[in-house]
């Protein structure tokens, strides 16, 4: 049988760590992001500022329907050049460049010659996820959170 001990290690002043063990750290760097005066030199720039005036314009409308954020990563030659997230879930919605400020329920990592042609109509959105075109990452917890939340509802439990 298991037997408890109550031994307690006995620590000393002099056990701590000596002075100029350790090294302050900086903080971390942020990825290589265009500033925003160098945005409009994207061929998605347009784009972006369409969507941003339309959640402007219904924002509150949308997030009562859609309830997420959405992060945009766009790529080219494999490295994310541009961030913009959609955030339908707080407030009145918004959008704005660079990474989402709480968890983005859906991130996309999208090279921009493809996201042009998906938003442009000349590619199919489901084929060109299937052909491996963008990726997305989904937040697990949140997929289980929107089906209890509706399970709720149906059973009249939830009154937000």
């Amino acid at each position: 049988m298991w037997k408890r001990s109550d031994h307690q290690p006995k620590i000393k002043a002099e056990d701590g760590p000596l002075v100029g063990q350790f090294e302050v750290l900086g903080s971390v760097p942020e990825p290589a992001m265009p500033h925003p005066l160098e945005l409009s030199e994207f061929e998605s720039f347009p784009v972006f500022q369409d969507i941003r005036l339309h959640i402007r314009e219904v924002g509150a409308q949308l997030v009562k329907k859609v309830n997420a954020v959405f992060q945009l990563d766009i790529t080219k030659n494999g490295k994310t050049i541009l961030r913009w997230t959609i955030d339908l879930k707080n407030g009145s919605g918004d959008m704005y460049p660079g990474p989402a400020r709480l968890p983005a329920d859906t991130v996309f990592t999208i090279p921009e010659s493809v996201f042009m042609e998906l938003v442009l109509g000349k590619m199919n959105p489901q084929k060109a996820f299937l052909a491996g075109k963008f990726k997305l990452h989904l937040c697990p917890l949140c997929s289980i959170y929107a089906r209890v939340r509706a399970t709720c509802k149906e059973m009249g439990d939830y009154d937000h």
